[in-house]
């Protein structure tokens, strides 16, 4: 057998190409001959020490090696998988590879609850009960949660765009309108609706008005209108009108201006309203107090004025406080009655609340008022503001045609928990989950955190003076 010799341009390196020439002369004493049918793919050239050191020498780097005068004559040759006599390749069994096994979907069961038995007790109330903002049932659908306060950051606006705002808007929206059908199917007319819907609707440099969603939020409107549905808002803590800072002043407008936006785009009535609180003391309580007034009677237009409401607070500003300012300028009163058992006024709250209900009859609007209950173990103050998973009673003295806001961790189960113990609507028994068996004091809220338990004994030395 005549020994086959390939010339192979490998720039240079003569001991790969002398290993090459081996494996083809060992392949070819297997059949006595081969099959040139396939190029023989070119190494990748790297450039090592020595061919830097030939490159800057003025040698081009694919130059091919000399390997004698006939170097130059020879035709570029190719070659096949070596073959082997009965006509399969090398490696090649002849056996069909066998299928990959696809793993089978776990069929997930639907998951049954032990709900507790509750005690039940006796009431005249036959108003409505509503929660705030989140859905805990909907919120936990997968793969497509339900929920109206997807937002982002200004980094984020700043590299994607405003339409990356206005989707997330519009997803908001949509998910309120499956919030208000999951309701009507629970027995639940009446919610709160939050505060981010439209995110950075207020800002500043990146607010925005709402006219790309009018048409959604027309229809939101028809609906809970339709279904007898009560959207209130509650703009957040830092809405203070009787700041002295003119900054804040401003951006309080700002942030009631939007709201005020999106129930008039709703067309929703004058049971929609906007709830804020009068805000700190800022070292003098009357001189706020002035400026509120202040700040109310020049900054606020009739639409935003027509919505306004105040809530009396647990910190700085009870009912005895709020109920002359509020009737001189006729604005109503939310009675919080967590609030008013940390804050109390110097007359018991029965007592008010018919003082109270007269500015919300003097504006046709229905009466709102606020529950909740501390958490297990709470002691100071600060403990005592955060809200239990859930409230074991209606309060005392609630009149019996108010709507009543149920301010609990729970949520919508909280509503329901009330529901069973005074036997005030029926529920869907699939709708309902286990309350916590053993509730801690700690949240996870920004009333629980280690900041804000640094400050506890300092807040309750200064309301005790």
């Amino acid at each position: 057998m005549d020994e086959i010799v390939l010339v192979v341009q490998t720039k240079g390196r003569k001991r790969k190409c002398a290993g090459l020439e081996r494996r083809i002369n060992s392949r070819s004493s297997i059949t006595g001959e081969i099959n040139l049918a396939h190029e023989i793919p070119a190494p990748r050239p790297q450039k090592r020490r020595g061919a830097i050191i030939r490159e800057n020498a003025g040698l081009a780097l694919s130059e091919p090696a000399s390997e004698g005068p006939d170097t130059a004559q020879q035709p570029e040759r190719t070659f096949a998988p070596t073959k082997y006599e009965d006509g399969k390749n090398k490696g090649d069994t002849g056996e069909p590879k066998p299928k990959k096994r696809r793993r089978k979907k776990k069929v997930q069961s639907p998951v049954v609850y032990n709900i507790p038995d509750v005690v039940r007790k006796e009431t005249t109330f036959r108003g409505r009960l509503g929660y705030a903002c989140l859905n805990t049932v909907l919120r936990a659908r997968k793969p497509d949660p339900v929920f109206c306060s997807r937002t982002c950051r200004i980094e984020t606006i700043e590299k994607n765009g405003m339409q990356f705002v206005f989707d997330l808007a519009l997803q908001n929206v949509r998910d309120l309108g499956k919030l208000i059908e999951w309701n009507e199917a629970n027995n639940i007319k009446f919610m709160r609706v939050s505060s981010e819907m439209f995110p950075f609707a207020s800002h500043p440099k990146y607010g925005y008005d709402l006219s790309f969603a009018d048409e959604e939020l027309k229809v939101l409107g028809r609906m809970a209108n339709s279904l007898g549905h009560r959207l209130t808002t509650h703009p957040g803590q830092f809405t203070q009108l009787g700041s002295p800072k003119e900054g804040v002043v401003t951006q309080s407008v700002n942030e009631l201006e939007y709201h005020c936006e999106m129930i008039d785009r709703m067309e929703l009535g004058v049971d929609s309203v906007m709830i804020i609180h009068m805000g700190g003391v800022y070292g003098d309580k009357q001189a706020t107090l002035e400026r509120f007034k202040h700040s109310y009677g020049t900054r606020l237009s009739d639409r935003i004025k027509s919505r306004l409401v105040l809530e009396n607070d647990e910190i700085c500003y009870n009912l005895d406080d709020l109920i002359p300012v509020c009737d001189e300028l006729n604005i109503p009163i939310v009675v919080d009655y967590h609030h008013d058992w940390i804050n109390p006024s110097t007359r018991p709250v029965t007592e008010l609340i018919p003082i109270v209900n007269q500015i919300w009859q003097r504006k046709g609007i229905k009466v709102k008022q606020h529950h909740s209950e501390p958490r297990p173990g709470a002691e100071s103050v600060m403990e005592k503001r955060a809200h239990a998973d859930r409230c074991k009673s209606l309060p005392e003295g609630l009149p019996d045609d108010v709507d009543l806001m149920i301010e609990a961790k729970d949520k919508e189960q909280a509503v329901f928990e009330l529901y069973r113990v005074y036997n005030i609507s029926p529920v869907i028994h699939e709708n309902l989950r286990p309350p916590n068996p053993a509730p801690m004091l700690a949240t996870a809220g920004r009333k629980s955190s280690a900041k804000q338990r640094y400050v506890t004994s300092t807040l309750d030395s200064a309301l005790v003076e």
